[in-house]
């Protein structure tokens, strides 16, 4: 199935099939990282946007 894309390849065809390309090994790299991270590590960020530890409270109210 793909010997017949490259086979049909010409001009500026190429870029789409380099840009495909990325995307897959960009979205299974992410799939891949995302299957073996820990659970603790995924509830920690997702926690982190209502978190206050971070911020100090008076430090905008000074401003």
């Amino acid at each position: 199935m793909f010997k017949q894309f490259t086979e049909n390849v010409s001009g500026n065809q190429i870029y789409l099939l380099v840009s495909l390309a990325i995307f897959l090994v960009f979205f299974i790299v992410v799939s891949i990282m995302l299957i073996k991270s820990r659970r603790e590590h995924n509830d920690y960020m997702s926690d982190m946007p209502l978190r206050d530890s971070f911020v100090e409270p008076d430090s905008f109210l000074s401003r």
